[in-house]
């Protein structure tokens, strides 16, 4: 039977946005304890009234709660409530300080003020007409938001989406969702197809709904190409929709021929291809993933076949003159790889560290510098154009900021109508470019260009879809230099030798170092000991022996996200020890706190910040429920609603840390991570840190990953189209 029990949030103990599970501390009329509740709610606020049906339990550990199965909030009645209220970062523009101020000036009719006679704010110290635009603006919303909250909330959507939901459709919320949940998941970061069918389900659409089965076949495309695809098998690709859908096989082939018919998807006949399978006989691509595969294809012809703008010169007196100038003696592959820089219109430039490429892009630029011709220089991440122009002396950008992506005009604002101004482009890291920003970059590169692509294969591919580099390498149809020789220099540091040595298949050495040595192996077979020997490291044992900074030097790169040694985890450790800070804010089930290091996990064209790039949080305002966060000198605001684009960054994902090199990183590598552990995985992870690498765990883990050479195909056309 249930009980009525009616009381006003006290505090909050905890409560997660993704289910709206809550532990509250509230004071009930009449008594003088605090009783404890339990049960989903809508973003509890202290000082909000509810009347809540529910029953009392028993908790073997915390005794008494009350189980919340049904409730109602109402605006708090005393001045006590109402400042609890406001001051609880409900309203953007008030603070605890400022709900102080204003319930202490109008005192119970305070939240009638603000309803009705907001003007009378000004008389209050501290708010002017900017700050009390904010605050109307905020109380609106606030309103809005509540309305659409307890509608979403009654079809299963967790109130963490409801501002997600209002920011992005407003008012129009409710009628959009009604018609089409699915549409949520096309246009919101965050929220699924998993979570757009529950709610789908609530509101009565069938299973073998025909929106429903479309907006699985579309999602089941996505997903795959989140795991690099660029297209999928036709029958493949039934089977994972049918697994999602649980529907008929029929009603799956009435989806995707619906679909093809709106134009969303490509279907190709793979018969005649070179890669074409009796058995997977089409290929079905989402269709920005096709316009883009086949642009690159198009475009990349072009460029190799175009006039060069740049004019023939002696190749043997070049080469004479750039060792001289940069005081070198070149090896016989750099001479072949400055050759082809000067003959051809496009080229790669592919190999490991040490082998010399850092040396092979400075004597080309050198060289075209002398012909004064207009030369640019790229690189896909921030850290990785950083140390492009380090290594040359040549201004370097990202490719999003090289193409001028603007949200007001939309778009990247160089391509074939405005395109860049050079006549020689160069971009390192190659092999982090995925279809579509390739094709957004060819699209913007002048036909009388050459274009030089620099990267090392045998790295991770790209987190987005495709395999770019590698398809054009194995096409053939462009000039390739494979560097492999390990240069003496070079040879002294045991990361760039042992790096080759897994390259190749070769376990490295992991018994004692010398002296000074920067690869490190330090054995433990049990995931707690691992993660203990971990804080270690990061807090102690490496700024102590080799003087780096505990936050800003040490990247610490976990194969996985889950378990004990899983990036999740290690995140929550590692900010225990490292950063005592208490001002911070509650996100879901994260913590962020000033002066915490975190890394963004989507492209944010507005804030210019994209996907893995690491910063540190520089301010947290519960007033204006903002976060403060600066990315290499730049600081960029998120409204509390945006910082589901943002992680810890203590530890990442070693995906995550592609294009990236730190002064020293450190590797849990476990059997643990069994299914994770491959060559190329290990591979990338040893060649981000520049100074110092310390590998943490098992021999038989490391040796299973470095003999691991199955790297997960993707399917792409890319190699076939430019072989045709």
């Amino acid at each position: 039977m249930l009980t009525d029990l009616n009381g006003q949030i006290e505090r909050v103990t905890f409560h997660s946005e993704e289910t709206g599970y809550t532990i509250a501390r509230i004071k009930v009329y009449g008594q003088s304890d605090l009783v404890t509740i339990v049960g989903n709610l809508l973003a509890p606020s202290p000082g909000e009234v509810l009347h809540m049906k529910g029953q009392w339990i028993s908790h073997p550990k915390f005794g008494e709660q009350f189980k919340v199965t049904q409730y109602r909030t109402a605006i708090p009645a005393s001045v006590y409530g109402i400042r609890k209220y406001l001051g609880s970062g409900l309203i953007k523009g008030i603070g605890p300080v400022m709900a102080k101020r204003i319930v202490s000036r109008f005192g119970e009719d305070t939240l009638t003020v603000i309803e009705k006679n907001i003007e009378r704010l000004g008389e209050v110290e501290g708010i002017g007409k900017k700050r009390m635009k904010m605050i109307r603006k905020a109380w609106d919303d606030q309103k809005e938001i509540r309305e659409v909250m307890v509608f979403l909330q009654s079809h299963g959507v967790s109130s963490g989406y409801a501002a997600k939901i209002f920011k992005q459709y407003g008012n129009n919320s409710i009628p959009i969702v009604t018609e089409n949940p699915y549409q949520l998941a096309m246009d919101i970061f965050g929220i699924g197809f998993i979570t757009a069918d529950h709610i789908a389900e609530k509101l009565g659409f069938q299973k073998n709904s025909p929106v429903r089965i479309k907006a699985g076949v579309i999602y089941v495309l996505h997903r795959l190409s989140d795991n690099g695809h660029v297209y999928y098998p036709y029958e493949p690709l039934i089977t994972e929709c049918r697994k999602i859908l649980d529907v008929d096989r029929d009603d799956v082939v009435e989806g995707i021929s619906a679909i093809e018919s709106e134009k969303h998807i490509v279907i190709e006949d793979l018969k005649d291809s070179i890669e074409g399978d009796p058995e997977n006989s089409k290929a079905v691509f989402l269709d920005k993933f096709h316009f883009c595969e086949t642009s690159i294809s198009r475009r990349l012809k072009h460029l190799v076949q175009g006039e060069k703008s740049i004019r023939r010169i002696q190749e043997d007196k070049a080469l004479d003159w750039v060792q001289k100038q940069l005081s070198i003696t070149l090896a016989s592959r750099q001479i072949d790889a400055i050759r082809m820089a000067i003959r051809n219109k496009v080229m790669v430039i592919t190999g490991g560290p040490g082998t010399g490429k850092t040396t092979i892009i400075n004597a080309v630029l050198k060289i075209f510098s002398q012909l004064q011709v207009k030369i640019l220089l790229a690189a896909p991440t921030g850290r990785a154009a950083k140390r492009m122009s380090e290594a040359t002396g040549h201004e370097s950008r990202t490719i999003h900021r090289l193409l001028e992506y603007s949200m007001t005009r939309g778009g990247f604002q160089k391509d074939e109508d405005s395109p860049l101004d050079c006549d020689l482009l160069v971009v390192d890291e190659a092999s982090m470019i995925d279809t579509i920003l390739m094709h957004h970059l060819l699209k913007a590169i002048p036909v009388h260009s050459t274009f030089i692509l620099v990267g090392d294969v045998n790295q991770l591919p790209s987190v987005g879809a495709g395999n770019v580099l590698n398809d054009i390498i194995a096409s053939e149809k462009v000039a390739v230099v494979r560097l492999n020789e390990i240069f003496r220099q070079a040879q002294k540091s045991r990361i760039i030798v042992n790096a080759h040595s897994i390259n190749n298949g070769i376990v490295p050495y992991t018994g004692k170092p010398s002296q000074n040595d920067d690869f490190y192996f330090i054995e433990q077979e049990e995931p707690q000991k691992v993660l203990e020997t971990i804080l270690q490291l990061v807090t102690s044992r490496i700024p102590d022996r080799f003087g780096f900074h505990a936050v800003d030097d040490i990247q610490v790169l976990s194969p996985m996200h889950r378990g004990v040694i899983g990036a999740g985890n290690l995140n929550q450790e590692l900010q225990k020890a490292l950063n005592s800070e208490d001002k911070g804010v509650v996100s879901g089930n994260r913590n962020f706190r000033v002066k915490d290091k975190v890394m963004q996990i989507r492209n944010n064209y507005d804030k210019e910040v994209f996907n893995g790039d690491i910063g540190r949080i520089h301010s947290v305002s519960i007033e204006q429920q903002e976060v403060v966060i600066c990315f290499d000198g730049r600081n960029r605001v998120y409204d509390f609603s945006d910082l589901d684009e943002i992680v810890l960054a203590y530890a990442i994902s070693i995906h995550k840390s592609q294009g990236s090199e730190y002064p020293a990183v450190v590797i849990p590598v476990l059997t643990q991570h069994y299914m994770l552990l491959q060559r190329n995985l290990i591979y990338t992870a040893v060649t981000r840190g520049e100074k110092l690498v310390v590998l943490v765990g098992t021999r038989k883990a490391l040796a299973i990953s470095v003999k691991n050479n199955k790297t997960q195909h993707r399917y792409t056309r890319l190699k076939y189209r430019l072989e045709k």
